[in-house]
């Protein structure tokens, strides 16, 4: 009957099971009410942080956008490119990135409208001015940190002296199980007051040498002591000298100042980052300045970039006025025609140059934007506010001298000033050394390790007087100790070694790999920048070329126009041929200045690619100023290095890793064709011969800088050109003469428009 009953129970078990089904079930608790609602409304709510920051004044200030409803109140600011770089440095403390922009290369997009679409700020990603600083001050990778490894001052604390000290002090009261003889010398109930102080000021050398310096005192009073006979309570001291030298693995400079002085343990421990020495720590550094300067660079084509986007945009402007203009004048006449019932005032012809003027209107009310665009971008760029009630202008015109490079030097320099082959090469040379560092894990692990150790005993601690004997009464654990009557010594060498080595051929074989990885992408990235300069340099001669073209282009489009109004007054063509040569000019007009700007950005492209950019915009980088307390300490470090005694570590002593700083003053900016140096310019050069007392433009100097250009072939005389009054004081350019002698010299206007063809610098002097 009893089996019957378990096997029931257990039909009942398998059927309830079965027709649970195999799935998940939560607890039961007794306690629960069942209301969730005090967890769920914190746990789901979006919350905003409490902190309290001042904005920019230029966010809290910005006043509304231009618009075409709003462009009454307004003031025009002329704004040189020069003073455009200098207030963007001034107020880019983070380098600003712009995200699909409508300047790409080196050419302007012919898309419109010109929106600005930026990458929002990432604390991990953008470059500020604080990320040199971060890199020295971090002290270890943090998780979400872009900084990975340790910083310089942190690797070089790991050879920092350390001083410890511990005390612990118990007592014990524990009953014994004594008998027979055991219990006539000792109590039944031990009861014992222990106290226990260490003291160790430690150092780790460059080599890897360990050396320490220690102090152990005891006190111990226990009822032994009062059974056996002796004193009641002992205290006992000793000092100890230490040294510990690996001699073959983790021993010697090199590698400490590679690795650090605990990577071996961190090796051991699989660590992932476990080569982080002082001398990787500098080239993290290094690396972040590389970054940094990549960083100002970017912004520095930024704001050029969107400078002569905003001149374009003006310019553009101008001509979509002038065609409007035009087709308004036009209207006019045909209106008045068509009222009067005259002839060539027919209602097709006064419908279609009406078309034609709103056709131009729509341009132009799409031009204005356009500019309010560009200008909002450039004011974006330099760290303004969005519209302060100052429209700006740019004060400063693109150069038409041609520009000629040289390509083995500008190729030359661009394999060596790029940042990112700077980069690069540091990661090579961080790779080498780590793999110095892995070769280093090849040998054995040999210690040579010693201790010389002073002792004292007594009834004290401390004291004057008293027995001289260690345990004495009145003794104390000092005197026995400064007597010197007892002192130990140990020497000793430990030896380690696996047999195969194969993690420690892994790694070697890792690194190895990780070395020739990287130099494959340094290969290729020359490779790259290689053909970047080359297309960037195929495109001045391009855009120069459409210059030229398009400028003969507007000059034949604004004949024709005038051409055809003399014809079509005298009523010998039909009105829409007036209207087509009216928006060639137009055309013309606008594709002239986009070529321009397309060779003014061609020709910073040149400078971008070769690395030279900073120092064609006149930006050095420079570490800022420190609290007078960084230099009176910087001064005292030095005066104490300066008086210390050299150590010379031997064939340890690492080697050099460094080429010293980097120069940021470069060679090649660009000639123009027949002579001198092209730095910025504010007009062109005409393309004929120059009389005396003709108005004459020459290249103008920038920033204080001297323009040559050589007069061209068949040329006898020099001309000495002095500005016309009213022009800032600069340096005088000069056209000297290719061999001859004679001097002639005049004052000659600058012309500030475009009135003559451009043609190279090299003017011819008769």
């Amino acid at each position: 009957m009893h089996r019957h009953t378990r096997a029931f129970w257990s039909l009942v078990m398998c059927g309830a099971t079965l027709a649970a089904g195999c799935r998940p079930t939560q607890p039961f608790y007794f306690m629960e009410d069942g209301d969730l609602s005090h967890y769920l409304d914190v746990a789901t709510d979006i919350e905003y942080p409490d902190v309290d920051e001042p904005s920019l004044d230029e966010v809290t200030g910005a006043l509304p956008p231009l618009t075409l409803k709003n462009t009454d109140q307004y003031e025009m600011w002329d704004l040189s490119l020069e003073e455009a770089t200098r207030i963007t440095l001034c107020n880019s403390q983070v380098m600003r990135q712009i995200g699909g922009a409508a300047i790409v290369g080196a050419q302007v997009s012919q898309n419109t409208p010109e929106s600005i679409s930026r990458t929002l700020v990432s604390s991990v990603s953008v470059t500020t001015t604080y990320d040199p600083a971060l890199r020295e001050t971090t002290v270890g990778s943090a998780f979400g940190s872009q900084f990975s490894g340790t910083g310089v001052e942190a690797a070089l604390s790991e050879f920092d002296a350390q001083l410890d000290m511990s005390s612990v002090w118990q007592n014990n009261d524990r009953p014994q199980n004594l008998g027979g003889v055991a219990a006539a010398f000792q109590s039944p109930v031990f009861q014992q007051d222990q106290g226990v102080t260490q003291s160790q000021l430690s150092k780790t050398a460059a080599d890897g040498t360990q050396f320490a310096f220690r102090n152990n005192t005891t006190y111990n009073a226990n009822s032994n002591f009062i059974a056996q006979g002796a004193q009641p309570s002992i205290w006992e001291t000793n000092f100890e000298a230490f040294f510990s030298r690996p001699l073959l693995q983790g021993g010697g400079a090199q590698y400490n100042r590679i690795a650090g002085p605990h990577s071996f343990d961190q090796y051991a421990a699989n660590v992932t980052n476990a080569f982080d020495g002082v001398v990787l720590a500098r080239i993290n550094t290094d690396q972040t300045l590389a970054d940094f300067e990549g960083g100002v660079r970017n912004l520095m084509r930024d704001v050029e970039q969107s400078y002569w986007a905003l001149y374009f945009s003006y310019r553009d402007l101008e001509a979509r006025k002038m065609g409007r203009d035009s087709a308004l004048e036009t209207w006019k006449k045909v209106s008045a025609l068509y009222k009067e019932g005259a002839e060539g005032g027919s209602a097709d012809r006064e419908a279609q140059s009406r078309a034609q003027y709103f056709q131009f209107k729509a341009a132009v009310e799409q031009g204005l934007t356009d500019l309010y665009r560009s200008e909002a971008r450039l004011r974006y760029v330099m760290g303004l506010s969005m519209s302060d009630g100052r429209l700006i202008r740019p004060g400063d015109e693109p150069t038409t001298a041609q520009v000629a490079f040289d390509w083995s030097s500008i190729h030359g320099e661009s394999q060596v000033r790029r940042v990112e082959i700077r980069k690069q090469k540091w990661e090579i040379k961080k790779r080498e050394l780590e793999l110095i560092a892995a070769r280093n894990h090849l040998l054995p692990r040999l210690d040579a390790f010693g201790t010389y150790r002073w002792l004292g005993a007594g009834d004290r601690l401390t004291g004057s007087g008293g027995a001289p004997g260690p345990f004495a009464d009145g003794s104390n654990a000092f005197n026995t100790l400064t007597g010197g009557n007892f002192q130990e010594w140990e020497v000793g060498a430990q030896f380690s070694m696996p047999i195969g080595f194969r993690k420690q051929l892994s790694g070697v074989r890792h690194h190895q790999l990780l070395l020739a990885r990287d130099r494959a992408l340094l290969q290729d990235l020359e490779l790259e920048i290689s053909h970047q300069l080359g297309d960037s340099l195929r495109d001045v001669d391009l855009n120069y070329q459409l210059t030229q073209t398009n400028f003969n282009r507007r000059v034949a489009a604004e004949r024709e126009v005038e051409a055809v109004q003399a014809v079509f007054d005298a009523g010998r063509i039909t009105l829409d041929l007036l209207l087509d040569a009216q928006r060639r000019r137009a055309e013309a007009e606008s594709a002239y200045y986009r070529a321009l700007t397309d060779y003014n950005l061609s020709v910073l492209e040149v400078h971008y690619r070769k690395g030279s950019l900073l120092d064609y915009n006149g930006v050095y980088l420079a570490e800022g100023p420190w609290p007078g307390k960084a230099y009176f300490d910087a001064m005292r470090r030095a005066r104490s290095r300066d008086a210390s005694m050299y150590l010379d570590y031997g064939f340890t002593r690492p080697n050099v890793f460094s080429r010293g700083p980097h120069a940021q003053q470069g060679t090649d900016r660009g000639t123009a064709v027949g002579g001198g140096e092209v730095y910025y310019q504010e007009s062109p050069t005409p393309a004929g011969p120059v009389y005396e007392g003709e108005p004459m433009t020459l290249p103008h100097p920038a920033m204080g800088a001297q323009t040559d250009v050589r007069a061209g072939a068949g040329a006898d005389q020099v001309l000495q050109v002095n500005y016309a009054a009213g022009d800032s004081p600069r340096v005088l350019p000069q056209v000297q003469q290719a061999g001859g002698s004679t001097v002639f010299s005049g004052s000659y206007e600058r012309q500030a428009d475009y009135s003559t063809a451009p043609a190279a610098a090299n003017a011819a002097v008769r």
